[in-house]
């Protein structure tokens, strides 16, 4: 019996590390400068965020599959329920 690996590193590549410089290495030129405006702008209450959102995005770069899978998020037809509608589900109870 083998275990799922941890976050998707299911090929040869080695996990990005969730440090500044790592994330920004990982990131295509184009969405560098923005990550780069994300940090500088935020403060010690945001700034884990920020970097957890770009890590996870350059897992969505590395990704084969993942510019169908931004498609598909962004036109809507992505397979799951959005959080926003389990939000609002949440919040009716």
């Amino acid at each position: 019996m083998s275990a799922a690996p941890l976050h998707g590193h299911h090929d040869s590549q080695q996990p990005i590390p969730r440090t500044q410089d790592a994330v920004a290495a990982a990131l295509p030129p184009a969405q560098r400068m923005e990550f780069y405006r994300e940090m500088g702008e935020a403060d010690d209450s945001t700034i884990g965020g920020v970097l957890r959102r770009w890590w996870l995005r350059t897992q969505l770069y590395r990704d084969p599959e993942g510019d169908r899978i931004h498609a598909a998020v962004q036109a809507g037809t992505a397979p799951g329920t959005p959080a926003s509608a389990v939000l609002r589900r949440l919040g009716a109870r």
